[in-house]
């Protein structure tokens, strides 16, 4: 069986284009992403096909003279813009990417493409121009509909918009395969949980892999400890220590409910977002450690096998900071891999070859 081809916009460091690859019906052939840390990473485990200034840096997507033909274009335009967290209204500006997407659309020709981003994008009016000129002047059916990870095998309740087009007829959506216990139909999965996730990880961090401790103040390490029980959170630590308590915490009687929470071993993951690694950005705390959960346990909780490279420091010069950035911002690869083979399947049977990718555009 051929491979198709496919173009990565938005690439982070990869998390669409490996669930896309795992099918091993999909070959990336080219990939844009500004961040040169994330750049590093995706041509790490995918090869040198970034698109790149003369001086070597990522090229931003504004600036790539054209793209490549390809069968499929994946990505997700940067979300901050659209993020119910972006109190401050940063990356506002870079709303308008969906136009640079639309343009990709336009030069590469694709029979199908499928986009990601927060649930909000579907209540945006940026997606409403968009989906309304993909299906008028370029001939996409195009769906979006908000999915959680977890009912695809992966240990975290992420939810995320999922956008697919398509010129082959009917949109083609993954069939779900996992619920909660308690709830699981014949023939379906329970979520898999943190259990399952960080499976044969030491409880106790190695310094090897990623699975690295930190250096909490004191001060910290008695705030985990007086909140022992999985989750706990900020409610109980107020409630038992109130001394050592930020008073903002104090103050805030609603709301941010999984702030400084403990996870649960026997539920999946809450959403990682970038900055898993401070319990007070979430419910990031190990459901029996006294310590915020590792990049490697993240990565896991994320879908992301212990194989897919990040690069070490300090030779490499990556910082825990940028690739926790990394990982909190990529799409999970096996939700990319159920949409890919929903996605694979509805190519095939419309045998799709180049020549009628051409034809169908015509």
């Amino acid at each position: 069986m051929r491979k198709y081809e496919v173009i990565d916009l938005f690439a982070g460091c990869g998390g669409m284009t490996l669930g896309f690859s795992l099918t091993r019906r999909f070959e990336p052939i080219f990939a844009v992403e500004f961040d040169s840390d994330a750049a590093d990473t995706y041509e790490l485990n995918f090869g040198a096909h970034i698109a790149r200034q003369e001086d070597g840096r990522p090229t931003p997507i504004e600036d790539v003279p054209s793209f490549p033909e390809a069968d499929v274009v994946i990505g997700g335009p940067p979300c901050q813009g659209f993020s119910p967290l972006n109190m401050r209204g940063v990356g506002l500006e870079r709303r308008d990417l969906w136009r640079e997407y639309f343009r990709a659309l336009e030069e590469a020709n694709p029979v199908a493409f499928v986009m990601e981003n927060v649930p909000e994008l579907l209540r945006s009016a940026e997606f409403v121009d968009f989906k309304e000129a993909a299906e008028t002047e370029l001939g996409y059916r195009v769906e979006g509909r908000i999915l959680n990870a977890a009912d695809y095998g992966v240990p975290q309740t992420r939810r995320r918009a999922i956008v697919i087009g398509t010129r082959l007829g009917e949109v083609p959506w993954p069939e779900r395969t996992h619920f909660p216990a308690g709830d699981v139909p014949a023939g379906g999965k329970p979520w898999r949980t943190f259990a399952d996730a960080v499976k044969g990880l030491p409880l106790k961090p190695t310094g090897k892999d990623w699975h690295n401790p930190r250096n909490p103040k004191p001060v910290s390490v008695e705030r985990y400890r007086t909140i022992p029980n999985e989750g706990e959170g900020r409610f109980h630590l107020a409630e038992r220590r109130p001394d050592i308590t930020p008073a903002c915490w104090i103050r805030k009687k609603t709301g941010s409910t999984d702030v400084f929470g403990r996870l649960w071993w026997n539920r999946p993951a809450f959403t990682i977002r970038t900055e898993f690694y401070k319990p007070e950005k979430g419910r990031y705390l190990h459901p029996s450690e006294h310590r915020p959960i590792t990049v490697r346990e993240a990565a896991r909780c994320m879908t992301f096998p212990d194989g897919a490279k990040f690069k070490l420091p300090p030779l490499d010069q990556q910082s825990m900071t940028s690739v926790a950035k990394q990982i909190g911002n990529a799409v999970p690869p096996m939700l990319a891999q159920c949409i890919a083979s929903a996605l694979v399947e509805h190519m095939d049977d419309a045998g799709v070859r180049n020549e009628q990718r051409e034809l169908t555009a015509a």
